[in-house]
């Protein structure tokens, strides 16, 4: 029986790349290199190794690996994370893939390139890998520092631009007369189709879990959740977009839900498999003698992501509003380029826009910048002290009052609270109509004439499936109340604000009343249909506001729920600098056996310790007589210097071993508590309001109008207005303060 090349190739793929990413473990250096040196082994253009013969089916393996790749980094991207990491992570990113866009377009042109391949150039050089940074900061054990909080945020709303640049560059590429109409075309369709997804996927998809929860043991979770990926590729390749968008998509959505963590955990061997015959095929694209041809080009691509990425990204971090060390910590730890940059330079192979040599000048450019990520994220510091000497003073006191002065700028006016409330509003109930009409013409309407009824019956049926699907949208879209407070102190400045106030509602409204028009006249000739459905649509809208009031509140609670039900379970962060991390035990450390009360961590090192892990055992809020033992896992609250000298007294072993992201216990939440006059702990110390021995809790840190007092002492005693900063069990907290 003859064996298939298929699967000859495969097993020779998998051979050469587990030889060769066990010496690159031996090495300590990273896998993505060891796999491109396999598929350089196996490829076509070195003769003294077996190769790879059926190389068209490798290379679909290669594309379900970007499809598994991109859904385990949405898995880790998450849209909260997106909001949450603010502007200052976003202004860094922007300005940084911008400019590197730039500067690659001029190098791409200088050296004599088509526009294209300049242009592709500089996407490829713009994205930093996500894969390489966090692997570096594990084995350099940096995830408990302040400024690796910067560069995830940089890096999650990086991952956003470079699925942006894809549907960009794939526009670009496909139509390049109507450019600029076709591009503006693709960023709002991207835009709907992603708000459609977000929405639509977070409503149903984690209720779906939820349902189905006792159902799911770990084989059907792994079928389930592929499923769900592919199927959200299929969506995507369907309305137009590359299949890796809607696998990120999906990865993103069920990283919202409660089993995200346990979904990625399933998943991670599927995508290790699969990203490895994608990086392997990346291999096998390359070609030493080109690499030796265009050996310049890859230099000067080296030299602008190492140099390039390190000015621009501390350029985008000064310019919003972080500080100098982070700053610089922050662009020193971005300076390479991996996955995405991959995918952006094979995308130019597939459309065959781009010239054969721009592949492996990329793989090239990567490898080199991934050998140096460490070195200059170790460099970092020094490199900081080293500016702190030369820099003129007068400009070290300029970027710290810039840096002061936005910090301090939190306070929204009322004109912004509303207008921000109102424009999510618009867009999401516009995208959800818009979507309705859609369906209901292209899809339920054809459904009906060709199974159910004639042309005008099947007309009459869409119309009214259709407007009771709207009905609930289109009451929050046009009617209902949104920021009573801002909108009340607005309406009673008589003077400026009643104007464009009823402005706005005439807007609302006005909308709606084209929406429905719009639903009337994709199915209608006639503008008399049209009338005759207002007036009832009207009327409709006043007899049952209550009820679409009601359904539509039930909606968005459920929304709601399943949007915010993973945060529930996490932790926080904590105020001023102080942040929690999570550090295991080494056997062979100094404080094995030691009471917390004989190794004074607190009083040393301003470090508390939340939590304790033993086991299965978790010990919340640890007393003094408590012993550490080996493999202990600690739940701790610090500053960044104080972590790090607690990490080198308790030795920890291997980063792999402690991951900050898994925290042991969901229960264990840091919250903030505003005392007031009825408050069971007013006018009592910390000592005798008992709540570290009522609520197994630990006070952090209380707020006392501009004074803040980390690790307050237990004589402390609470007044009104005191803002308390507290870890432990969300409800016991509640039942105490």
């Amino acid at each position: 029986m003859h064996l298939p090349d298929l699967i000859a190739d495969l097993g020779l793929i998998l051979a050469a790349a587990g030889i060769t990413t066990l010496i690159f473990k031996k090495i300590k250096q990273p896998l993505v290199l060891g796999y491109i040196l396999a598929g350089l082994l196996v490829g076509s253009h070195l003769d003294f190794f077996p190769s790879v013969t059926d190389t068209k089916s490798i290379n679909i393996w290669g594309e379900i690996g970007v499809i598994f790749l991109l859904f385990s980094l949405g898995l880790e991207f998450s849209f909260k994370k997106l909001v949450k990491v603010g502007g200052s992570a976003s202004i860094t990113a922007i300005v940084k893939v911008l400019f590197i866009i730039l500067a690659g377009y001029l190098v791409g042109k200088g050296m004599g390139w088509k526009d294209m391949d300049s242009l592709f150039l500089g996407g490829i050089l713009s994205i930093s890998s996500t894969m390489i940074t966090i692997k570096a900061f594990e084995e350099l054990g940096l995830k408990h520092k302040k400024f690796a909080g910067l560069v995830f945020g940089v890096l999650i709303v990086e991952d956003l631009v470079a699925i942006l640049l894809l549907v960009l560059f794939s526009t670009l590429a496909v139509s390049q007369q109507s450019a600029g109409t076709e591009m503006l075309y693709s960023i709002l369709k991207l835009a709907f189709f992603l708000v459609l997804w977000f929405l639509g996927g977070i409503f149903l998809v984690p209720s779906f879990l939820k349902a189905t929860k006792k159902l799911m043991n770990d084989e059907t979770m792994l079928v389930v959740s592929l499923a769900l990926c592919l199927v959200m590729v299929l969506l995507a390749d369907k309305v137009g977009f590359s299949p890796a968008l809607g696998a990120f998509i999906m990865g993103s959505i069920l990283a919202e839900t409660t089993q995200a963590e346990r979904i990625e955990h399933l998943t991670k061997s599927v995508k290790d498999l699969f990203a490895a015959v994608f990086f392997v095929s990346v291999g096998m694209l390359i070609d030493p003698s080109m690499l030796v041809k265009y050996a310049v080009p890859i230099l000067v691509a080296t030299v602008v992501i190492i140099f390039g990425k390190i000015i621009f990204t501390i350029l985008g971090a000064l310019l919003s509003g972080q500080p100098l060390k982070t700053s610089v910590q922050s662009g020193m730890s971005l300076a390479q380029i991996g996955e995405f940059s991959f995918i952006i330079a094979s995308l130019g192979l597939t459309l065959k826009v781009t010239s054969d040599f721009l592949y492996p000048i990329a793989v090239a450019a990567a490898a080199i910048t991934t050998f140096t990520t460490p070195y200059l994220i170790k460099l970092s510091e020094p490199f900081y002290e080293f500016l702190k000497r030369v820099l003129p003073k007068k400009w070290l006191d300029g970027i710290e009052r810039y840096s002061s002065s936005t910090e301090g700028i939190t306070t929204l006016s009322d004109w912004r609270i509303l207008l921000r409330s109102y424009i999510f509003n618009t867009i999401i109930h516009s995208v959800i109509i818009i979507a309705i009409i859609f369906l209901a013409y292209r899809y339920i309407q054809p459904f009906i004439v060709s199974n159910i009824a004639n042309s005008l019956t099947s007309i009459i049926i869409s119309v009214v499936v259709s407007f009771i699907l709207m009905s609930p949208f289109l009451w929050a879209l046009s009617i209902r109340r949104i920021q009573r407070t801002a909108y009340s102190h607005l309406w009673l400045n008589k003077k400026y604000t009643r104007g464009p106030l009823i402005a706005i509602e005439v807007f609302r409204i006005a909308l709606g009343i084209f929406f429905v028009g719009f639903l009337m006249y994709e199915f209608f000739d006639t503008w008399v249909a049209a009338v005759i459905a207002l007036v009832l649509i009207i009327l409709g809208m006043i007899i049952f506001s209550r009820k679409l009031q009601s359904f539509y509140d039930k909606l968005e609670r459920r929304f709601m729920l399943n949007l915010n039900a993973r945060e529930n379970q996490k932790p926080d962060i904590l105020p001023w600098d102080t942040h929690l991390t999570e550090l295991t035990v080494s056997p062979e450390s100094e404080v094995v056996g030691k009471t917390l009360s004989e190794l004074m961590i607190r009083e040393k090192y301003g470090v508390n310790i939340a939590l304790i892990e033993r086991g299965r055992n978790n010990i919340p809020t640890p007393g003094r007589d408590e012993r550490l033992y080996p493999n202990d896992k600690l739940l701790l609250i610090g500053a960044d210097d104080q972590l790090a000298a607690v990490k080198a007294l308790l030795e920890v072993d291997t980063p792999e071993t402690a991951e900050e992201s898994n925290f042991p216990n969901k229960e264990m939440t840091l919250q903030k508590v505003v005392v007031h006059a009825e408050s069971p702990v007013y006018g009592l110390s910390i000592r005798n309001a008992g709540i570290r021995e009522k609520a197994q809790a630990l006070i952090v840190g209380i707020e006392r109008g501009t004074d803040r007092i980390l690790n307050p002492s237990s004589d402390f005693v609470f007044d009104t207005g005191d803002v308390i900063w507290i870890v432990g069990n969300n409800k016991k907290v509640k039942e105490v303060i």
